[in-house]
């Protein structure tokens, strides 16, 4: 075990198995401040975080002045934070002459945030339009070159770890002064009846072109290179229309009314934005509470300390901890990071291969963002989308959650049996009765759900679960006094950027979606495949969720797979909660899927596997999250659409099938091996089973009695 995973606990005298799992993973290109500079970035920060509580609580603004707000705090804080690239090893050379370069390219932007202040005056002072001359010349052309020479800056040259780049601090300028451009016409002006239309602006195209162009960077930085591409690849769609075919083409959009349709609540800040801004942000400071009060800590200890006895019990308390850490954490990668580099040399110390260890965590973490109530942000978006109350999706999604992670548990007790591995021992454990003694710190969680069921709106239940870890950590050696409130929000704000700017990515390819019409395009071919099968038509909205979110995070592989099928599935009929939860399930496991895996290639990075490999195995052991979508169209008392008989038969009946599946899968039921013929047998009972029906419930219970008695007919044989 680790020199980490072997101190004592002072109190108890028994070896902590988990400390500060929780803790923020650090990326490769974050900064790393010390001294003023630490305190000027996490003072930012925590002001950033402590804002939008207070705004969402106390002193509401206007939405669109809010949303843009919410973005250009996240860029600012992005850029301080995030560089451009990796840091050189040694001193950085030639600062004197990035500064020099950045201040050339920071003038042109200052003048045009000057002619923004220019402007606000003017139009407070009753002037009804600023002229075009001044908007192109005096404002646009100068942000867009300062802007542009500042991106490519901060590509080609390096600071150290410990430093600013001075090419960011430009592009925080840009970031002010395009933002300001829109925050000033937004009081001022008509900005919401022009935006997207032939009379739109000038200046409103080059703020939201360079905002756009902000987006794209920060996302580039803090989510990687995958879906920058598909975005890119749908603003080049928008211009490309008129030379595409078929069900493709459209009329094509010129430039100033394109970029300035994405900068409104149609795209950017759009559904996207409007539930980072409030409902995510708020339970990502919520999740930095339950860190700065250790919360994270006491979860996986308490999974420990209930399944770590078990065979291949680190495996199980990686389902657990995951599970637990994973609906708040948001990422499915992130998660894996968290929990996995404890669980998986666990994992790995008992017998399992790297593969299966990292494939364990994988889908774990992944299973994390499907579980209620948080289930990491996307049942957030989906209300925004759809309309339908919050407290209605997370009872939804209660049994498809139970299903998959018993799935996940059978699957890692089968293989734990066939490979003969053992528990941990209890002198590696901490006491299940002194982990009793803490139960108190599940009340955050309790005081959430509770709030949400007695009609609290999301944020308020939020807000009092964030009170009452604080509250919870005055029982516990880890007192949250001002420094740990102050440290609280810092994560808070800290941690909340890369969502940010993850779903102002998706916004502007939701803006395109919107505004060329492809997802009405798409329902439409939807609608003609299922003219010969409505099978078929589920199995293509299937590929195309998981292909829309490969590489990508699971709010933006959601948001963007529930613009361009869901319309389509509800046109076939299907009931719109039933509709996007099919499409948020495939958007998930898109991080387990081949051959782009994000929660798969980050266990790999930290068990030693192969990545692939290491993909494929955690896409068996999650095979059951590929086929709860169908279960639950075909049977809609999985979603609590039915009768209390029906809703118990439907949980009942599909979880016996998801452990057939499970058996038959792995080659190993209950205590006993099983050969190639009874394992389909074993696959058929589940098919059986899970499809829903009285008649198939009874063939596959049939088929399951005499699989298991020809099972023990054999072993006796042997014997």
């Amino acid at each position: 075990m680790s020199s980490e995973t072997d101190k004592l606990d002072a109190e108890t005298g028994r070896r902590v198995v988990a400390e500060g799992v929780d803790e923020e993973p650090t990326a490769g290109n974050r900064r790393l401040y010390q001294g003023w500079r630490l305190y000027l970035a996490g003072g930012f920060a925590a002001l950033y975080a402590a804002w939008h509580v207070y705004t969402l609580n106390i002193a509401p603004m206007e939405t669109w002045a809010f949303r843009i707000t919410h973005v250009l705090g996240a860029l600012v804080l992005g850029f301080l934070l995030f560089a451009a690239a990796g840091f050189p090893r040694e001193r950085a050379n030639g600062l004197r002459l990035q500064w020099s370069l950045a201040t050339l390219c920071a003038l042109p932007i200052a003048y045009a945030l000057l002619r923004v202040i220019l402007m606000h005056q003017d139009l407070q002072a009753g002037a009804r339009a600023i002229s075009a001359e001044i908007e192109i010349w005096h404002f646009g052309l100068p942000l867009l070159a300062g802007a542009t020479l500042a991106l490519f800056g901060s590509w080609f040259t390096r600071c150290s770890q410990s430093r600013l780049s001075p090419f960011d601090l430009v592009l925080i300028l840009a970031a002010l002064a395009s933002s300001g451009y829109l925050l000033v016409h937004l009081d001022g002006t008509s900005l919401r009846m022009r935006a997207g239309t032939p009379f739109a602006t000038p200046g409103n195209l080059y703020a939201s072109l360079v905002g756009v162009l902000l987006i794209l960077e920060l996302t580039r930085r803090v989510a990687g290179l995958a879906l920058v591409i598909i975005a890119a690849i749908f603003v080049g769609y928008a211009f490309a229309g008129p030379w595409l075919p078929g069900f493709l083409a459209h009329q094509g959009f010129d430039l100033q009314r394109f970029f300035s349709y994405v900068y409104t609540d149609a795209g950017i800040l759009g559904p996207t934005t409007a539930v980072s801004s409030t409902y995510i942000i708020l339970f990502i400071i919520f999740a930095a509470f339950l860190q700065a009060s250790k919360v994270g800590d006491y979860f996986v200890n308490f999974a420990f300390a209930l399944a770590g006895r078990a065979r291949g019990g680190p495996a199980k308390v990686a389902i657990f901890a995951s599970g637990l850490m994973g609906m708040i954490n948001g990422t499915s990668a992130g998660n894996v990071v968290a929990t996995g580099s404890l669980t998986i040399p666990l994992m790995k110390r008992i017998g399992y291969p790297a593969k299966s260890a990292g494939a364990v965590e994988a889908a774990a973490s992944t299973g994390g963002q499907i579980m209620p109530p948080i289930m990491g942000a996307g049942a957030f978006i989906m209300a925004e989308i759809t309309g339908i109350p919050y407290t209605d999706i997370a009872v939804a999604a209660i049994i498809p959650a139970i299903l998959y992670f018993a799935s996940v548990y059978f699957m890692v007790d089968f293989e734990a049996g066939k490979l003969g591995m053992r528990g941990m021992r209890d002198d590696e454990l901490p006491r299940l009765r002194e982990m009793a003694k803490q139960v108190f710190l599940f009340l955050p969680i309790i005081i959430l759900i509770a709030a949400l069921f007695m009609g609290y709106s999301v944020i308020r239940a939020g807000t009092l679960a964030m009170a009452a870890a604080a509250v919870v950590s005055w029982l516990t050696p880890h007192r949250m006094g001002p420094k740990a409130l102050y440290r609280a929000f810092e994560m808070g704000g800290s941690m909340s950027v890369q969502i940010i700017a993850v779903c102002a990515c998706a916004g502007v390819i939701v803006g395109v979606i919107s505004l060329t019409g492809v997802g009405a395009r798409f329902s439409s071919l939807l609608l003609a495949l299922a003219e010969d099968s409505q099978l078929l038509a589920m199995a293509f909205a299937m590929l195309i969720s998981i292909l829309l979110g490969m590489g990508m995070p699971t709010t933006a592989a959601y948001a963007v797979a529930a613009s361009v099928v869901a319309p389509g599935l509800v046109q076939l009929g299907i009931q719109p909660l039933t509709a996007h939860f099919f499409v948020f399930y495939f958007a998930v496991v898109s991080a387990i899927t081949p051959p782009v895996a994000l929660a798969s290639y980050a266990a790999a990075g930290i068990s030693g596997g192969n990545p692939m490999e290491t993909s494929v195995t955690s896409f068996k052991i999650g095979l059951a999250a590929f086929i709860v979508p169908f279960m639950f169209f075909y049977n809609p008392a999985l979603l609590f659409d039915g009768s209390t008989a029906e809703i118990l038969r439907a949980l009942v009946t599909a979880t016996a099938g998801v452990v057939l599946l499970s058996g038959g899968v792995q080659g190993y039921f209950l205590t006993r091996s099983v050969n190639l013929i009874l394992r389909v047998g074993l696959i058929v009972a589940a098919l059986c089973m899970i499809e829903g029906g009285w008649i198939t419930d009874l063939i596959g219970i049939a088929i399951a009695v005499a699989t298991l008695g020809a099972q023990r007919f054999l072993s006796r044989a042997r014997a």
